[in-house]
């Protein structure tokens, strides 16, 4: 099927969009921190349900991407809303979302408001890489003093970053509504399938916080797999096929259910 493309004015912002049409389930991406829905494995998803005939849907936060508002002025509740805007509006039926790094909490976080709401369509996650409480648990616990005075006063702090030549701006608001999306302090009840994976030489999110994660699940239907040499990205030709024989595997798990 051909791929659509538009954008949904969400909060005065315009989010763009990439859409193909097939069978349910729909897998949406959920991108990472100052990731955008072109990266390599939101193009190898996409690709492989446009073979497969299966419906995928993928967008970019406000201040990512091709979409419109400021970097700068997004929080977690902010792109989280984005997210949940983008399923009411584009999506039907069952949906099973695949979240990458910070998109990994804001699968979470939509589940959690889903439930909440006692409406959820959330069939099945696919979390690669997955940091939910970036914020608090990697971020804060880094800060030096010199750091936490600087992001006091200036309300924001910068990180060099491998990934490409400018630094991460990780801001005040960043921090604080953060606290509030916190999701790694009690159990986290998906009423869904979850499959979390996960790199061991990962630089930026430890291998425990999967396991954390993965301890606060339910004990049913919940999968983690390691690999051993993977890093942050998880984007080489293994960790790719790696990714789309997990996809494969839930779709037909929640077409079972």
């Amino acid at each position: 099927m051909p791929e659509e493309n538009g954008q949904l004015a969400i909060d005065g912002a315009p989010i763009a969009w990439r859409r193909i049409a097939g069978t349910s389930p729909t897998f949406v991406w959920l991108g990472g921190f100052r990731s955008d829905m072109t990266g390599t494995k939101a193009q190898a998803i996409s690709d492989h349900c446009a073979a497969g005939g299966r419906a995928f849907l993928r967008f970019d936060y406000s201040g990512h991407g091709e979409s419109g508002g400021a970097f700068e002025e997004g929080t977690i509740s902010k792109w989280l809303g984005e997210a949940r805007a983008v399923l009411k509006d584009l999506t039907e039926g069952p949906l099973i979302l695949v979240g990458s790094s910070m998109g990994g909490w804001i699968a979470l976080r939509a589940v959690q408001e889903a439930i909440r709401a006692g409406s959820s369509r959330i069939a099945g996650l696919v979390l690669l890489a997955p940091a939910p409480d970036f914020t608090a648990r990697m971020l804060e616990q880094e800060l030096t003093e010199s750091e936490k005075r600087v992001l006091e006063e200036t309300g924001r702090h910068e990180v060099p970053t491998p990934y490409g030549p400018n630094p991460n701006v990780f801001t005040k608001a960043l921090f604080d509504d953060g606290d509030k999306n916190r999701v790694l302090n009690g159990l986290i009840d998906t009423h869904c399938p979850v499959h979390i994976i996960q790199g061991m030489a990962d630089p930026d999110v430890p291998w425990q916080t999967a396991q954390d994660l993965m301890e606060r699940l339910p004990a049913d239907d919940v999968t983690l797999t390691y690999v051993k040499d993977g890093d942050h990205r998880l984007s080489r030709e293994q960790d790719i096929a790696l990714l789309l024989r997990v996809c494969d595997a839930m779709a037909e798990q929640v077409e079972d259910q």
